[in-house]
């Protein structure tokens, strides 16, 4: 065998920085508040591998997708050989050329429905105008979107677990330092780069990046911005903001349905505890405008999970409700009895827009 320069700078490039993004993307997920550097993470991740495809086609030797070896029988011949192989790969090998092509697939389809999910459900990016259409199924994008990211785990776990076993059994190739210097102990030609395939790179991974960086650093542009508009409680019901914000959170009227509205302005001598009765003017006033922006005719997603998940539509506690546990059960309740919570029911706490109208998850604040 001889030293064979086998993946050149672009390709090592790609692994490397889709390896990043993919860990950013995961990172990001974590917090709901950092949803933004997931969404941009998830896109730069797709530009990437539209780059890899794009490489695939009219990249240089042991890149192209000519160069793999996706026949049945080589992969059979390939897996019963390990221990002893009859036959020795220069660029991938049949097991690394399935995982390969299904993780560039699988990557494809995890950024599209993630896309889908990001504009249907949060109404953010470009595909927001798919929002009022589809809101109602917003969870079934959510759920195609996560099936492709864990199907994408397993192909990586796959992945790595094949570099391992090669890492074991055939060291001697340096099918891992290959990916850092570019060469491996091999029988074959070096891969030489064209200008035309440079310059493919060099706007391909060169793109990708500029990507993240515009995502990230630009406020408010078409690929994350936010389409849910604020409210402005003091100008279309002064009467709302005066008599219920002077005591607690202003709670968006499109947080309840209007049964609980209506049980909750029913009895407001008895509100939580407390008297707050209001002259027959100002209670009609505050009831009609709570009734009539209740969460039945909002598309957002804090008031179509909430329906969702309330089988007895009059609760009055918010934070009674199913879905307000779902979303809270991992926080710790010393969190809500600290001294900038103080309680489960202030809202603005943490949800830092929510007197306006809206719960973005980047708008939420750490605590």
């Amino acid at each position: 065998m001889k030293r064979v320069y086998v993946w050149t700078l672009p390709t090592r490039l790609f692994h490397w920085l889709f390896v990043a993004l993919i860990l950013i993307s995961w990172i990001a997920s974590l917090e709901d508040r950092w949803l933004s550097f997931h969404a941009a993470a998830g896109m730069a991740a797709g530009a990437v591998v539209v780059f890899r495809i794009v490489w695939g086609i009219m990249g240089p030797r042991y890149s192209r997708f000519g160069d793999f070896t996706l026949r049945l029988d080589a992969l059979k011949e390939y897996l019963m050989t390990l221990l002893s192989p009859s036959r020795r790969y220069v660029g991938h090998n049949p097991a690394a050329s399935y995982v390969t092509v299904a993780m560039l697939m699988t990557v494809v389809l995890a950024v599209i429905s993630g896309m889908l999910a990001y504009g249907i459900q949060e109404n953010r990016g470009i595909l927001a105008f798919l929002h009022s259409g589809y809101f109602q199924d917003m969870k079934v994008f959510e759920e195609i979107h996560e099936f492709f990211v864990n199907l994408l785990w397993v192909l990586i776990a796959v992945h790595v677990g094949g570099v391992i076993i090669d890492r074991i059994l055939h060291k001697e190739e340096r099918t891992l330092p290959s990916m850092i210097d570019g060469h491996k102990n091999s029988e074959g030609e070096n891969a030489v780069l064209t200008w035309p395939q440079k310059l493919v790179a060099f706007i391909g991974i060169g793109g990708a990046i500029g990507l993240l960086i515009y995502s990230l650093s630009v406020p408010n542009n078409p690929l994350i911005a936010g389409h849910n508009p604020k409210v402005a409680y003091e100008r279309e019901t002064p009467v709302f903001v005066n008599e219920c914000a002077s005591c607690h959170t202003l709670y968006p009227p499109t947080l309840l349905p209007k049964e609980s509205w209506s049980a909750l302005m029913g009895d407001l001598s008895n509100h939580f505890g407390d008297d707050a009765s209001l002259d027959p003017f100002d209670h009609q006033t505050i009831s009609a405008y709570l009734l009539a922006h209740s969460a039945e005719t909002s598309t957002q997603e804090m008031s179509v999970k909430m329906m969702q998940s309330l089988q007895k539509r009059d609760m009055i506690a918010i934070t009674q409700t199913p879905f307000w546990k779902k979303r809270h059960k991992n926080i710790a309740p010393d969190v809500f009895t600290s001294e900038r919570v103080k309680s489960r029911a202030n809202c603005k706490a943490c949800h830092s827009d929510v007197e306006q109208g809206i719960i973005e998850d980047n708008a939420i604040k750490a605590i």
